[in-house]
């Protein structure tokens, strides 16, 4: 029987636990168990340990003798997966790579040094006004190694700006922030998979953000709809950007953001299945394609391409909070259920969102067109 590690045991790896365990597979699960940790019932074995302990990760790994380890929708563990991974002899990316496509300081610099057009950025550990004297405003501040919208906000003033430093360094765990220039547009993130080095799309996912000053979704739908052309671009860009990050193995989820001029710029990019139900449930719907299943075959090197995405659908999901009350009548009454494939309110008090943490339930819908409630 093969045996997995998976780090992280949020409801956000469950998809991963009932996948490896509709396998076969022993599950090995390791997380803090912060009371949060709803896989901790469903693992074959449990381990309370930080997902960045990476030295007892290792040895408890060893001791098992696992065939492969990985996550989905998750920063904070790619860099302990990459260094298990390269010590144990597994499938997965370089340390290099983790570091790239979890760190946005770095990020941005490897971007800078592939000649990869992003916004102008700096990166600071303490707010300092002559460090982005010549920048123009608005700014965009975001933790450097924080992911789900936390510590992100749209300054305006010198003022907002001191602010939004100091609460995203206090964020962050490197305590460091990245400050850049403001792109208005829309934002897409391109969905991919990849295997020995070998890079394929498998579908551009547009999405629905809060209004300013915060940056959190409120909803996603495939396929995009953005015109040919510019999904060109937008895939020739996400091509540019898994090769610049050294991503080799396993999935990627890149975000972007297209101007009303058709220009493309990158936001970031994660070298693991992208949260908010994108990976785990609307690739299949949209495409067909067992996307969970997919990331699995890869950590344990038995994956083959091509990735078959001939099923077309339209899918999405949306998250209701006090910025989306409107959406209350869906959860509650039937006669929309012909199209509502999974629903659920996990907080009836509704909050105004700041970060992903603040939503209070989801609904995600499959149906022959674009269902647009908001």
């Amino acid at each position: 029987m093969k045996k997995i590690a998976i780090l992280g045991a949020s409801y956000l790896q469950m998809p991963l636990v009932q996948k490896a365990k509709e396998n076969g597979y022993e599950v090995h699960c390791f997380a803090w168990d912060d009371g949060r940790a709803v896989c901790k019932e469903y693992a074959d074995y449990f381990y309370d340990i930080s997902v960045l302990e990476k030295e007892l990760i290792l040895d408890e790994c060893k001791k098992i003798g696992i065939d492969g380890i990985l996550t989905i929708a998750t920063d904070i563990c790619i860099p302990t997966i990459a260094s298990v991974a390269h010590e144990l002899n597994l499938t997965g990316n370089s340390i290099e790579c983790s570091l790239l496509t979890t760190n946005k300081s770095l990020m941005r610099k490897c971007f800078e040094e592939n000649n990869i057009r992003s916004p102008r950025s700096i990166t600071v550990s303490e707010f300092n006004a002559n460090d982005f004297k010549s920048f123009s405003y608005p700014l965009i501040i975001k933790p450097s190694d924080r992911s789900g919208s936390l510590g992100v906000i749209k300054a305006v003033s010198l003022e907002e700006a001191k602010q939004g430093i100091e609460n995203a360094i206090s964020c962050s765990f490197s305590k460091t922030c990245v400050v850049e220039e403001y792109i208005k547009g829309k934002e897409v993130s391109v969905e991919t998979i990849s295997f020995g080095g070998k890079h394929q799309i498998i579908i551009i996912t547009d999405k629905v953000i809060t209004t300013e000053p915060y940056f959190v979704e409120l909803a996603h739908h495939q396929p995009s709809s953005f015109p040919e052309p510019i999904q060109d671009r937008i895939i020739e860009m996400t091509y540019e950007i898994l090769n610049a990050t050294k991503v080799e193995n396993g999935a990627s989820h890149v975000e972007l953001m297209i101007t009303e001029n058709g220009d493309v710029y990158p936001i970031e990019i994660g070298s693991r299945m992208g949260g908010d139900f994108i990976g785990s449930d609307l690739v299949q719907l949209s495409t067909g394609f067992d996307y969970v299943q997919a990331v699995l075959d890869i950590a344990l090197g038995q994956f083959m391409f091509p990735v078959d995405t001939s099923q077309k659908k339209y899918s999405g999901v949306y998250f209701l909070s006090e910025n989306t009350k409107e959406l209350l009548p869906f959860f509650t009454e039937s006669q929309w259920d012909d199209y509502i494939v999974k629903k659920e309110i996990t907080n009836p008090s509704l909050q105004n969102v700041h970060s992903s943490n603040d939503r209070s339930g989801y609904l995600i819908y499959q149906s022959d067109k674009k269902i647009e409630l908001l």
